[in-house]
């Protein structure tokens, strides 16, 4: 992708343009870090973007930035400009093209503001971002106040990178976060809120002081209040001795390699948020089916935020089933089997070591005889088989009615085939005779 960055930037500095790569791909280059895309800054217009490339995209033609494609690569090229007014808390009222250090000063912090020409190889700093990254600070360019109020994400923005850098801010930055924290809940789309969410849990090798953070910001209690509420909510301290559901919480999403999947991320931090709800105390505290009232509370958050219904689906799944490890030993192989092979096991089997991991004492014994339990059965059966009656073969011979018992008796069916009971599709059927015969009656 460098590579044909570079390429990019050649063809525009050939055709007599100024071109330099941008933002985030420059700070990491200057971090040593591996850039995941490569923006481009130039002083052609738009115009002139689309004639010299032969695939380009007009995501955002009246703000100056065409996207550009080639060699299978995506790179977002801008034209330089100025903003005028903020209107809506995120995008410009108005564009003025204009060079490159006018550009740079309308972006959010210093460490974002630089350029690079990688054919010279030279930095272009107008706003003092080398030094920032030297000393280690998130600091807005120019006044704090009024980079916030052109976009109010930036307050999120700034938490996100200060901790996934472990930087620390600038006084002026952090007194304009206090001071404009409120503002989180105006003219944020629940789509943006969503990313910068999830940046800060998988970029980030200790996600918890983000979170920290914004709770100590008073922002978290604007944009996740039921994440807040887990703060002093005690929990039964001869299984929880690290302390309240927070504490928990926060330790176990730490635990989890940055490498793991989202689901995973998101199922962790959701999977005690249920907590709160379910509190009392008898004879000793207890959380009663806190694990599907967590489950719950993870669509809600999670339709707010605008997660696909995908996504919705396989966290709420884990979150819900978090707590059923000693279940796994009670179950025959059919049954046993019938998990195993579930889609999103390994986020299920991944969230209860998050959970377990999260706990004082850590003790992950129980854990890893569930892992060794799913090796071994797994290599045992390598795959479901083949139903040996399908849905519609269930309908005509029972005569029941599409719906849920269908499905329930194809598992049941499967887990028998699983567990060698049932080895024919005549064999099948006499048992699917025996087991409604009462239903029909």
């Amino acid at each position: 992708m460098r590579i044909t960055a570079i390429d990019l930037i050649k063809t525009l500095q050939g055709k007599g343009f100024t071109a330099y790569f941008a933002g985030g791909c420059v700070r990491d280059m200057l971090l040593g870090l591996h850039p995941k895309d490569f923006d481009i800054v130039t002083n052609a217009v738009p115009e002139q973007i689309e004639e010299i490339f032969e695939h380009t995209v007009p995501i955002g033609k009246q703000f100056g930035v065409i996207l550009v494609v080639q060699n299978g690569h995506h790179f977002e090229v801008a034209t330089f400009r100025s903003d005028s007014g903020y209107s809506d808390g995120r995008r410009p009222d108005a564009v003025i093209f204009s060079s490159a250090d006018q550009d740079a000063e309308r972006r959010d912090f210093t460490i974002n503001g630089m350029f690079y020409d990688p054919i010279t190889e030279q930095v272009f700093d107008f706003v003092g971002g080398k030094r920032d990254l030297q000393a280690k600070l998130i600091r807005f360019i120019g006044d704090p106040d009024q980079r916030i109020q052109e976009d109010h994400l930036r307050l999120l923005r700034a938490v996100r990178f200060k901790n996934q850098f472990n930087f620390q801010y600038d006084p002026s930055t952090y007194n304009a976060l206090k001071t404009h924290a409120s503002l989180v809940i105006h003219k944020i789309s629940p789509e943006r809120l969503r990313d910068e969410f999830c940046k800060m849990l998988i970029n980030s090798t200790k996600p918890s002081n983000s979170f920290e953070e914004l709770s100590h910001l008073g922002i978290l209690e604007k944009i996740l209040p039921e994440l807040e509420n887990l703060r002093g909510c005690a929990q039964p301290t001869e299984y929880h001795q690290e302390g309240d559901v927070w504490t928990h919480t926060m330790a176990a999403i730490d635990s989890i390699p940055k490498e793991a999947s989202l689901t995973t991320h998101l199922a962790t931090l959701f999977h005690d948020i249920g907590k709160p709800e379910t509190y009392k105390v008898a004879e000793r505290i207890r959380f009663d089916s806190h694990a599907t009232i967590s489950a719950e509370l993870a669509v809600k958050i999670m339709r707010r935020l605008q997660f696909s219904n995908r996504q919705i689906q396989a966290v709420s799944w884990c979150v819900e089933h978090h707590m059923m490890m000693a279940s796994f030993f009670q179950m025959n192989d059919g049954r046993l089997m019938h998990w195993f092979h579930h889609t999103n096991i390994r986020n299920l089997l991944a969230t209860m070591k998050a959970d377990a991991a999260g706990t004082t004492p850590v003790d992950l014994t129980f854990y890893e005889k569930i892992e060794h339990l799913y090796k071994l059965k797994t290599a045992q059966h390598q795959s479901i088989p083949k139903p040996l009656l399908n849905g519609l073969e269930i309908m005509n011979l029972t005569g029941l009615p599409k719906g849920p018992q269908i499905g329930k008796l194809r598992e049941i069916l499967i887990e028998h085939q699983l567990d060698g009971k049932i080895l024919s599709k005549e064999q099948a059927i006499e048992w699917l005779k025996r087991e409604t015969s009462g239903s029909r009656n």
